[in-house]
């Protein structure tokens, strides 16, 4: 299984030549060719994580693409069909095991709502948490993408967010809003939580993947 990371929080998984996409957002250039789409998953109903734009551009090349994602992107995201899933919901599209966790977005501040927010599990092996901390309980993770800028992120906590994972090998996302220097600093950060249990920090820019 291949995993590829865009700009921000766009990421794809390819295997068997089939696609699975997740956050195609507004931070986010258009992707580019894509082969075999089976599935998009949305976090949550940020804008950072899905845009009508990204959508209609996917499904115009593969129609009926379905799309998971918890119930505020189905009322976001209002005229799309859209497949609600919760925390602890298992949903198989091969050939891609999707399992869902957490159900609520990290807190910004107590002035902004807190959306629904699912992180999701793929292959038991690669873990994506959208904007939480949630953690894929009793899971064996080998790769990790680990958010490292936010305004609701605070460094120290998304290290013990990794080092509560202790995943085989860990990315930095969710950073298009982080200078150079800042992105940098973050995936050290990371790295060193990841080093605690054996594992490791892996530097993906936008384009770059890696194999599961």
């Amino acid at each position: 299984m291949r995993v590829t990371k865009f700009e921000h929080a766009t990421l794809t998984l390819v295997d068997t030549g089939r696609t699975l996409i997740i956050d195609p957002g507004s931070f986010t250039a258009p992707l580019g060719e894509l082969d075999g789409v089976v599935a998009i998953v949305i976090t949550h109903e940020h804008a950072d994580h899905w845009t009508p734009a990204h959508l209609d551009r996917i499904l115009e090349n593969f129609p009926g693409t379905p799309i998971f994602a918890p119930e505020g992107v189905a009322k976001a995201a209002a005229g799309y069909d859209v497949t609600v899933v919760h925390a602890g919901d298992v949903v198989e599209v091969e050939p891609f095991r999707l399992e869902f966790f957490g159900g609520r977005h990290a807190v910004i501040h107590e002035s902004i709502p807190v959306v629904d927010n699912i992180g999701v599990l793929v292959n038991d092996d690669f873990y994506y948490p959208g904007d939480s901390y949630a953690i894929p309980e009793g899971r064996a993770v080998k790769l990790l993408a680990a958010p490292v800028g936010a305004p609701w992120l605070k460094i120290g906590e998304a290290m013990d967010f990794v080092l509560a994972v202790a995943p085989r090998r860990v990315f930095g996302t969710h950073d298009m809003t982080l200078s150079v220097a800042g992105r940098d600093m973050g995936r050290a950060r990371l790295g060193w939580a990841a080093e605690q249990d054996g594992g490791e920090l892996i530097e993906l820019n936008p384009g770059d993947g890696t194999d599961i």
